[in-house]
């Protein structure tokens, strides 16, 4: 007998609605209904624990008392992340209690069909409490360090789900994987710097000759934006590592993964058209954008593979 599907409340529902707001489609209607949902059930778990560790959970307290954490204790994030572990535990011990989190028990039918690891999971809730201990990144191999934690996980889950992780696939996904956390940092510098984070390198900040006061600005100057395309353009060369890797596989998992790598690149346009001025707003790639860019990821992942 299979598990039985969980339903989600109001709170998770929420959770799981941010996949529309994302730069690359999560769980596209093209894929098998078992990839769909065990990809979204791998989305919730993701979106959940960032969503902790950035203090965004739904109002009303429903996430804590499923992890149950008592209300005094609801904002403590660092309390979250450790009763959020907690209950991850039990969706790996057979025969234990359940989770409490509707979308932690969500995620035992992926874990039991696709044989998958806590690593992964660890790792992502790893990076979430390391926001609340780290603000500011001495080196670009800091960064890198970070990204290990709180990117990388998350493609070789996908990987894992389609039946498809290899060593050299995997070495690819984490550099795609890596290049799409550093596009999504540049986009949100201003929101990082509210939450009194910085994801662009001190060590290149000095080189730009970038102060916090800088990208506390409302509209960037020269420095700010030839910083910016600096780190662009080493998430560009990361992200070259995405055609192959897309050429490598066949199917509708070839489109999903063109869907990702695309995803990026279109935010990498979206960041240049907007003159490498970030601090404004996040700068979106439009749908037609990340169309073409996924004809071209196409194209080239036919040559490449």
């Amino acid at each position: 007998m299979g598990t039985p599907r969980e339903h989600p409340d109001a709170a998770s529902r929420s959770t799981l609605d941010k996949a529309a707001d994302e730069n690359f489609p999560v769980a596209p209607f093209f894929l098998p209904r078992a990839w769909r949902d065990d990809l979204m059930a791998v989305y919730g778990f993701a979106r959940l624990v960032d969503d902790i560790g950035d203090g965004d959970l739904a109002p009303g307290g429903a996430d804590a008392r499923h992890l149950g954490v008592a209300p005094e204790h609801a904002d403590d994030r660092l309390a979250l992340l450790g009763a959020f572990e907690a209950d991850l535990a039990r969706v790996f011990e057979s025969g234990g209690p359940r989770p409490g989190h509707p979308l932690l028990r969500g995620l035992i039918p992926a874990v039991r069909r696709r044989s998958l690891t806590p690593e992964p999971f660890l790792g992502l809730v790893g990076a979430n409490r390391q926001d609340q201990l780290v603000r500011r990144y001495e080196t670009y191999d800091d960064l890198l360090a970070y990204c290990e934690l709180s990117a990388n996980p998350v493609g070789r889950l996908v990987l894992q789900i389609t039946g498809t992780a290899d060593p050299e696939r995997i070495r690819r996904s984490d550099a795609v994987c890596t290049a799409l956390q550093i596009i999504e940092h540049l986009q949100d510098v201003a929101e990082d710097l509210r939450r009194d984070r910085i994801y662009l390198p001190a060590e290149d900040m000095k080189r730009f000759r970038v102060t916090e006061a800088d990208l506390a600005a409302t509209t960037a100057n020269a420095s700010v934006r030839s910083l910016v395309a600096y780190e662009a353009e080493r998430a560009r060369l990361l992200l070259n590592e995405g055609p192959p890797l897309v050429g490598s596989v066949h199917g509708r998992l070839r489109l999903l993964l063109a869907g990702f790598v695309a995803g990026g690149r279109a935010a990498l346009a979206s960041i240049a058209a907007a003159g490498h001025d970030v601090l404004p707003g996040p700068p979106r790639p439009t749908k037609p954008r990340l169309l073409r860019e996924v004809g071209a990821v196409l194209r080239r992942a036919h040559r490449e593979g």
